[in-house]
């Protein structure tokens, strides 16, 4: 018994086949009845299904990826939409607070009571003389101002003992952090070269709410907020 060659002489392989039959879209009307005769194996069960059978499988299974990847859009959005009426009701607080020496602290409360924060801590140095003995600008020391000033995005992960966890209300229960560094930064210059003048501190008991994969921009826009809300504090240039 021969095997089928190509023009050359070579055994024809299943390439050349599938070539042929993309080359010759009149193939299957001249031989309509492969279509009906062609069984295929089903990916569900053992039986053999026919080639229309399995096409429709194919297709049910696309819509349903695509069904699930339209919820998965939606609940994205409807997520975005929470924490950005969270974001604007917190804003909308600071806004309101009508003293300046109150801030910092309504700042943390408002932060642990819209986002669900079980802890949350502030510190803010470099600020004017009438607000130096006020409680937020005090037990600072020179290395946390200093590692304040080396994040150039917010910190999230495991507590490591850092000092900004000592200005939570219980440290113990600090098992993961978000720490964002809060800075000066004039229009149009980079964030990451302006020394920090403070630290707000989140901190959750679950070891999974701030963790190293989470990603932080939504962190670091708050805070750009609470820098530019705690701009009465500084002293005037």
């Amino acid at each position: 018994m021969t095997s089928a060659s190509g023009p050359l002489g070579s055994p024809i392989t299943e390439d050349d086949i599938a070539n042929y039959l993309i080359n010759t879209p009149d193939f299957f009307e001249r031989h309509a009845q492969l279509l009906a005769a062609v069984q295929l194996s089903s990916p569900h069960s053992q039986r053999a299904v026919s080639l229309q059978e399995r096409q429709a499988q194919m297709l049910r299974e696309k819509i349903r990826m695509l069904e699930q990847r339209i919820m998965d859009m939606i609940r994205n959005v409807n997520e975005n939409m929470v924490l950005s009426d969270k974001l604007l009701l917190w804003a909308r607080a600071l806004l309101l607070n009508a003293d300046v020496c109150d801030l910092p602290q309504r700042m943390a409360d408002e932060l642990a009571d819209q986002f669900s924060v079980p802890q949350v801590g502030i510190k803010v140095w470099g600020v004017a003389p009438q607000f130096a003995a006020c409680d937020f600008a005090q037990g600072i020391s020179d290395d946390g101002k200093l590692f304040a000033t080396s994040l150039t995005e917010p910190f999230v992960g495991v507590n490591a003992g850092l000092e900004a966890v000592s200005w939570l209300p219980d440290p113990q229960a600090a098992v993961s952090l978000a720490i964002l560094p809060l800075r000066d930064v004039a229009p149009g210059s980079a964030a990451g070269l302006a020394p920090a003048f403070g630290l707000l501190v989140l901190a959750s008991p679950d070891a999974q709410r701030f963790n190293g994969t989470m990603a932080t921009d939504f962190l670091a826009r708050v805070a750009d907020l609470a820098s530019a809300a705690l701009s009465p504090l500084r002293p005037a240039l």
